[in-house]
């Protein structure tokens, strides 16, 4: 089961987040059919994602994460909530590209240069939006340079996808690692030395660590404190009245063309590949419904 563990430590000082998703992530390639680097790409976005919803206090907070590239897989765009729920596509799930020197897959070629998003959903009248320029594409190191830049909070970011041989997952999961304004040099230092040592997240799930274990590991020295687990899914909360509203959004012009046509249409939600089918007589209906005041 995935799970997310929150933490804190060095008398909170320092707080942590872990997490494992290879099911989560096996789940989102096997919805959108994703290539090996696609997967990869993916999953740990879709893990940053789990680590950010659990950033959130409230309980309908939402954030959605953008990465928008020059690079052939298009872009990826992940939301997740407060509870666990995560969910995200590539515009290109299709891509393949050579593999890097080292045989590792090749996520920053594929995602290219560009923006990285932040879009949190508190309930206000306008989300909050944070940016940053994309300084690998490999994901974690952009996430990291995200949070120095926009929320001004220095971090540590793993994030990691393996792959077997037959292209399903075989682990996922990854850890942020954030240090409070008012943690004392001493603190800094020895942590980015403990940090300088520490080998891929994946190499340690594939040894069988769990998210405590990781960060005991990491920070077992300064008094880790395990806090609240929360479970991780992949899961989509698309509906029939969802895809209506969105429908009656789009205005009574858009709508009208539609029935004009005197074709059924067809709705395909990313998140999750279901698609919705409205008659012309359904699409009636909703063009009354937009007319309503």
């Amino acid at each position: 089961m995935d799970y997310l563990i929150r933490a804190n430590a060095a008398d909170a000082q320092i707080r942590a987040f872990a997490v494992t998703t290879r099911d989560t992530v096996e789940e989102g390639r096997r919805i959108h059919n994703t290539s090996p680097v696609a997967t990869a790409a993916l999953g740990r976005l879709l893990t940053a994602g789990t680590v950010f919803g659990a950033m959130m206090k409230g309980d309908q907070d939402l954030v959605t994460i953008r990465v928008n590239g020059d690079g052939p897989i298009g872009g990826l765009t992940v939301t997740a909530d407060t509870h666990g729920n995560v969910k995200g596509f590539p515009v290109n799930p299709e891509v393949i590209i050579p593999a890097k020197q080292n045989g590792k897959l090749d996520v920053g070629g594929a995602v290219g240069k560009g923006v990285l998003s932040v879009i949190k959903d508190l309930g206000m009248k306008e989300p909050y939006v944070g940016q940053c320029n994309l300084q690998t594409g490999e994901i974690g190191d952009d996430i990291t340079y995200y949070f120095a830049t926009s929320e001004q909070v220095p971090s540590s970011v793993g994030l990691g996808v393996l792959m077997n041989h037959d292209n399903t997952v075989r682990q996922a999961g990854g850890f942020v690692i954030q240090l409070m304004p008012f943690a004392p040099d001493e603190i800094v230092d020895r942590l980015e030395e403990k940090l300088s040592h520490i080998n891929s997240v994946t190499s340690m799930l594939d040894e069988g660590m769990s998210p405590e274990q990781i960060l005991d590991f990491i920070l077992g020295e300064f008094g880790l404190e395990i806090g609240e687990k929360i479970p991780v899914q992949y899961h989509c909360d698309c509906s029939v009245e969802r895809v209506e509203q969105a429908l009656i959004s789009i205005g009574r012009k858009d709508l009208q063309e539609m029935i004009d046509d005197g074709k059924e249409i067809e709705v395909n939600c990313h998140f999750c590949d279901k698609v919705y089918h409205f008659s012309v007589e359904r699409l009636g209906e909703l063009l009354k419904r937009a007319s309503r005041p």
